[in-house]
């Protein structure tokens, strides 16, 4: 016969408080608790093995104190790092994460949405959604990360800067004919990154380089690297709009005898440990993910802002620029 669960009742007993203390501790509130009660209670909860309800918990204070996490590609080493950083960020609040991932399908993350809303989720964050997410009637703060959406809290980096940034570096190398491999389609408005690249260009007095959109993948920038060495007249530097991208780029110029940097420079942009695995080790103009996850958790908390938040990137460098 299984022992019966440990509950509050036996810890106020062991800790020699009342069952209302116990409750204050275990729900951080809402009354204060001196800490020689606090940690006699913990001290309680430790030796006897008690595990609070979240459930029943939930009921009485009207929040589940979970986040749902939505991101198109759970493989992906940017949305796997930056699910981490949330999940550290909402843990040091008290709170849990539910991730989960779209697979880059709108209908898939539209049921994902709807799923985790049964869930009775605290809050929702929505990391470079397909489409504006369906929310009526749903009474929880949301924040969109890594894409700006009309009247609703987002989050990313500087993209333009950083991508021009990216540029001017690569310049100051001597390079002229600069590439941009990029992700995004040609629809309207222009990707930041692609603006960036331009505007980088153009302060430099230089003509656009080759453009080749692909999808954000390895296999996206192995094509594309494919085409590069492909081309009658072969850019000295290319610019590539993600890391997983530029892995690609990387494995086709190898096989195809074009030397990095010697004959082309690359420069990624997102900075995900893999970059500094790559061979050579990449180049990166590295998104803020510590900061922007600090700052969706506490939107998420205390209520998002309903405007677009943006952080500066860094330039990392490495050997694939030749420096």
């Amino acid at each position: 016969m299984s022992p019966s669960p440990v509950t509050r009742n036996d810890v106020a007993r062991y800790a020699g408080v009342s069952t209302a203390v116990v409750s204050y501790v275990v729900n951080d509130g809402p009354r204060a608790v001196s800490p020689q009660a606090r940690e006699r209670v913990l001290e309680a909860i430790r030796v006897l093995g008690y595990r609070p309800n979240a459930t029943a918990r939930a009921l009485r204070t009207g929040s589940t104190k979970t986040f749902g996490l939505i991101t198109p590609d759970g493989g992906n080493p940017l949305f796997a790092e930056l699910a981490k950083a949330i999940d550290k960020a909402a843990g040091e609040r008290g709170y849990v994460v539910l991730q989960t991932s779209a697979d880059g399908d709108a209908e898939t993350e539209r049921l994902k949405v709807a799923e985790l809303l049964a869930r009775q989720v605290s809050g929702l964050a929505l990391v470079t959604p397909a489409e504006a997410p369906d929310l009526a009637g749903a009474d929880l703060p949301v924040v969109i990360v890594n894409r700006v959406l009309p009247g609703v809290s987002s989050v990313g980096p500087r993209y333009r800067e950083g991508a021009r940034v990216a540029v001017e570096h690569l310049v100051g190398h001597g390079h002229t004919r600069i590439a941009l491999v990029i992700g995004e389609s040609g629809a309207k408005p222009v990707p930041e990154r692609e603006r960036g690249w331009r505007e980088g260009l153009r302060a430099a007095g230089l003509p656009d380089g080759p453009l080749m959109r692909v999808a954000f993948s390895r296999e996206g920038g192995y094509a594309a690297g494919r085409w590069l060495a492909g081309l009658e007249v072969t850019p000295t530097a290319v610019f590539v709009s993600s890391d997983l991208q530029a892995v690609g780029v990387l494995r086709a110029l190898r096989e195809a005898g074009v030397r990095v940097p010697e004959d082309v420079a690359v420069v990624a942009f997102d900075g995900t440990a893999e970059a500094e695995w790559c061979a050579p080790a990449l180049t990166v103009v590295r998104q803020p993910l510590e900061r922007m996850a600090s700052e969706v958790v506490r939107q998420l908390v205390e209520g998002p802002v309903g405007r677009s938040t943006a952080y500066p990137t860094e330039l990392v460098i490495r050997k694939s620029c030749g420096c």
